[in-house]
């Protein structure tokens, strides 16, 4: 009885299957009946964004946003997406500054943040008046040669710093034993106050004549290795903190208004290296003294291969029974 019932429930179950299949090819072909949607993208913001319109034969236009939007809170935003983010973030927000001398680009600048701070005063951010889209930068004094560069930046009045100025001094020289030019960052002067100023020495900025020089932290903090050192411990360079963030600078052969390859100058001991190899060193040493005390474990087998045969001496009591009993 029950095979029967088994049977009548799996053929029912098989029509209903297959009167679901019949459906489809008609709602396919029913839809096809409608006007087909037009595609187009939009791009917003310049981010390269894409939403999609879709218009019907009857005229309205929505878009894919507006459909969402009900089923969202009220000041919901589209987001863009991560790696577009991503992309963005490593491109430098700002052109270079380029320095023109006899009618011939000759130096080029760029930094994502300069700040300079005097005495206890509060930070003050030079970026924009430098980078800034609508700055206007004043490079009087500025000179280009076959071997001195000097990039001579004027700000003026800024907060209570009168007549400020940033002047970097770079030379070109040969070495015979590298076999070609390099040049260097030989001092960083900060003018003030009209007749005031604060050197720092910067030999340790160099790259080859041929290469741009970059740094993530150019800056005179201790934090940041101190690349620009005060040149006496009188100079007023003491008072000053001055940091240049994601430095790029090129002095010498400048083509095209555009930087060479970049000179970088992360080391390659950094204390997180060194750190990874004295921990490194001390697991060697470890694992060498452990390996030493198991190939000299000796094996207890090895002790019962080489005893002798133990003699213990009998009394004469003993051996006088043993006379008797013979």
């Amino acid at each position: 009885m029950a095979a029967p019932m088994s049977l009548g429930l799996v053929s029912i179950l098989f029509l209903q299957i297959s009167s679901s299949y019949e459906q489809v090819p008609a709602l396919v072909e029913g839809s096809s009946d409608e006007a087909a949607p037009q595609d187009s993208h939009i791009r917003e913001n310049g981010f390269g964004r894409e939403r999609r319109r879709v218009s019907y034969d009857h005229g309205s236009l929505f878009t894919a946003d507006e459909m969402r939007l009900p089923l969202q809170p009220h000041d919901w935003r589209p987001q863009l997406s991560r790696r577009k983010l991503l992309q963005y973030g490593g491109i430098m927000p700002y052109s270079p500054l380029n320095v023109v001398y006899n009618g011939k680009t000759c130096i080029l600048f760029r930094a994502r943040k300069l700040a300079i701070r005097y005495r206890n005063h509060t930070l003050v951010d030079l970026t924009q008046r430098v980078f800034g889209p609508d700055a206007i930068v004043d490079t009087r004094g500025s000179f280009c040669s076959k071997d001195k560069a000097i990039l001579n930046i004027r700000f003026g009045d800024v907060e209570e710093i009168r007549g400020l100025a940033i002047r970097l001094q770079m030379s070109n020289t040969f070495y015979e034993s590298a076999g070609q030019n390099w040049f260097t960052l030989d001092s960083v002067h900060i003018h003030y106050n009209w007749t005031h100023e604060a050197t720092f020495n910067a030999t340790d900025v160099y790259a080859p004549s041929t290469n741009s020089y970059h740094c993530q932290h150019v800056s005179s903090l201790q934090k940041y290795d101190t690349l620009l050192v005060p040149s006496s411990v009188t100079d007023n360079a003491a008072h000053w903190h001055i940091t240049f963030t994601d430095f790029q600078i090129q002095a010498f052969n400048v083509h095209s208004n555009k930087f060479s390859s970049a000179t970088d100058c992360a080391t390659f001991f950094t204390p997180a290296i060194l750190m990874g190899l004295i921990t490194s060193l001390i697991l060697l040493l470890v694992l060498a003294y452990a390996l030493h005390m198991v190939v000299h474990l000796k094996h207890i087998d090895r002790y019962e291969e080489h005893k002798t045969t133990v003699y213990f001496p009998r009394s004469t009591e003993a051996e006088n029974t043993d006379k008797n009993n013979l």
